[in-house]
């Protein structure tokens, strides 16, 4: 993907999406993992803990984007970020974050890293996704993960708040990317159509493709509105 086109700056506005609707909840637990700290050691846990989560999302990404490009995992890839698109929509955020707490200072870091390893994987995966191996969108991904996770817990919480409609913006973005990841496993190339796909038989793979988005976003959207209907009649 070459640098500045359309298609990279649509998937640098997808990655900053992706980021924004996932960090909520990492955030606050980062955040909490900290609170029994005293005032001087809370920012050093929380600025060290970011530099070993850096780290630790580092390779996650850069794992997860080596093992999209074996045949058949960017389908399951596409299928497990269809699951987590449909859980940001259904779920009702009536969960109490009462996120590990830590007396001291490394246990403080070791609980923010842990906390982000186990808590950023749909984060890695969308943001992978998004990135169609161009590791450039992945390192600014991280670049813009990182800080909303480990300081930004606020902001995501007040933005989300005012704004409920990112909620579900996010969504459909992580369904869009979850259709082009299924779109583009080479397993489905029949489906779909590759490199060496003959005129005829392009509109047919084009219809297939544009049909499978339209379900993916549909179908998220549907199934999350659903769900938390259900969830507030009970």
């Amino acid at each position: 993907m070459e640098l500045f086109t359309a298609p990279w700056w649509s998937a640098l506005l997808a990655i900053i999406l992706i980021d924004l609707v996932l960090a909520g909840d990492n955030a606050i637990v980062i955040a909490l993992a900290a609170r029994n700290l005293p005032p001087h050691l809370q920012k050093k846990a929380i600025v060290w803990g970011a530099a070993g989560a850096i780290v630790v999302r580092s390779l996650m990404t850069i794992g997860v984007v080596w093992l999209l490009k074996i045949p058949g995992l960017m389908l399951v890839g596409g299928l497990g970020l269809l699951w987590v698109a449909y859980q940001l929509l259904a779920d009702q955020g009536d969960k109490a974050h009462d996120g590990p707490v830590a007396s001291t200072f490394w246990g403080a870091m070791k609980t923010i890293v842990i906390a982000d390893a186990l808590m950023g994987i749909d984060n890695v995966l969308g943001v992978a996704g998004a990135a169609h191996g161009a590791f450039d969108l992945v390192i600014i991904g991280l670049l813009v993960s990182v800080p909303i996770v480990v300081f930004g817990s606020t902001m995501v919480l007040r933005l989300v708040e005012r704004f409920p409609v990112i909620i579900k913006i996010g969504a459909a973005v992580l369904a869009f990317t979850a259709a082009k990841m299924i779109v583009g496993e080479p397993l489905l190339d029949r489906i779909y159509g590759g490199p060496n796909d003959l005129p005829p038989a392009q509109a047919l793979h084009t219809a297939a493709e544009w049909a499978t988005y339209a379900v993916a976003v549909a179908g998220v959207l549907a199934a999350g509105w659903w769900a938390s209907r259900r969830a507030q009649a009970n």
